[in-house]
């Protein structure tokens, strides 16, 4: 049992890590984004995206129908808010692996404190490597892996598949 505990974490952070860790010429790319309309509110430090929202920068894919994007007093990103039916995100971690995407009702990354948490039917998957549940929060300064079922009786739980790899 517990072998399997540490397979499901190692896994779970290999998958989710990927959501922090893009190809290394991702963060020197632009970054693009189209809506159907947008507010950009510069005493609040508040953007919001609206209709359609998609954001590119390098491999990197955000999709919803509204996306908020919070600044903090240096004017950096500090917190981007995705939501949708599903809220989508892709990214490619390394050039050699596949790409990782991850769907929920909502997805929530605090920058400075490295926390991202997908709500709502929340999914990550590389190849197919499939991790599920109603909440997934991932640390990535401190490895860690939280993955909650439903609190409803009978409700969605926690469940990952994991394909055999090969020894070669």
């Amino acid at each position: 049992m517990q072998r399997v505990s540490k397979l499901i974490g190692l896994l779970g952070m290999a998958i989710l890590s990927s959501l922090a860790f893009a190809l290394p010429e991702d963060r020197n790319q632009p970054i693009h984004v189209s809506a159907d309309q947008a507010s950009l509110n510069e005493a609040t430090g508040v953007s919001v995206y609206s209709g359609n929202v998609e954001i590119k920068q390098g491999s990197m894919i955000l999709k919803g129908s509204r996306v908020e994007l919070h600044r903090d007093n240096q004017g950096s990103i500090a917190r981007v808010v995705s939501t949708g039916n599903p809220a989508e995100f892709q990214q490619q971690s390394v050039a050699s692996q596949p790409v990782t995407r991850a769907y929920g009702n909502q997805m929530d990354y605090r920058i400075p404190t490295q926390l991202i948490t997908i709500t709502g039917n929340a999914q990550v998957q590389q190849a197919n490597d499939r991790f599920t549940g109603q909440r997934i929060v991932y640390n990535m300064d401190q490895s860690i892996v939280d993955a909650f079922g439903s609190e409803q009786p009978g409700g969605q739980r926690v469940e990952m598949i994991i394909q055999p790899r090969s020894n070669n």
